[in-house]
């Protein structure tokens, strides 16, 4: 399982560069779905972890004292200064790596190339996305008993199940009937589910208000 989702991340960084390098100058100015951060930011914290070792992200924390959220923020900003051509040459490049993060493993980096793709996309109204598949592995971690919780805080799916709309998948069997239910692409289940208000107006169900209100910004 693990090879299989080294695997599938690699892929996924490919066609980041993909898109990244598809896009015209201006388009890099342009906001993602992470606030605060435009295309060349998101494309400058795509290496981030293959570039900064555990040793100097650690270093790097301390200035920061301890701040995990301003510690990737300033590293991204500092690779960003790279120029446009270099930061997709060493995502192609670093595209295989392996990363495990302390407490998240290979589902962290897998779930970003998932993630981080359709960040960049979506605003910019383009289809560019990862395989069906990919966003239904990644929902059954996130409807699992211990999934990571930087990408899911406790308690954002209690009372509420998901149904994928354009595959056979449901998340009934684990938490429980039609009871808050939640249906829609499983994209969008995915994004919503992260933290993506965007999303939210491509799902359908009791459950997506109270969904709405459990997402940072309503």
């Amino acid at each position: 399982m693990t090879d299989d989702i080294h695997a599938r991340t690699t892929a996924n960084r490919l066609r980041l560069a993909d898109l990244l390098d598809s896009l015209p100058e201006c388009a890099w100015d342009s906001p993602t779905l992470c606030a605060g951060w435009s295309v060349r930011l998101m494309a400058a914290h795509l290496i981030q972890p293959m570039l900064i070792g555990f040793g100097r992200f650690f270093l790097a924390s301390l200035r920061h004292r301890g701040d995990t959220a301003a510690t990737i923020d300033a590293l991204t900003r500092r690779i960003a200064q790279r120029e446009r051509s270099e930061l997709v040459a060493e995502l192609r490049t670093h595209a295989g790596d392996r990363v495990d993060p302390p407490r998240v493993g290979p589902m962290g980096p897998f779930a970003d190339s998932c993630i981080h793709l359709r960040d960049i996309a979506r605003p910019l109204g383009l289809d560019a996305d990862v395989p069906t598949g990919d966003w239904l592995t990644l929902l059954e971690h996130l409807t699992s008993p211990r999934p990571v919780p930087a990408l899911l805080p406790p308690g954002r799916l209690d009372g509420l199940s998901l149904l994928a709309v354009d595959a056979s998948w449901s998340s009934r069997s684990r938490i429980g009937g039609r009871r808050g239910e939640i249906s829609g692409p499983a994209e969008a289940l995915a994004m919503a589910v992260t933290g993506r208000r965007a999303a939210l107006e491509d799902l359908s169900g009791p459950g997506v208000p109270t969904l709405e209100g459990r997402i940072p910004g309503a």
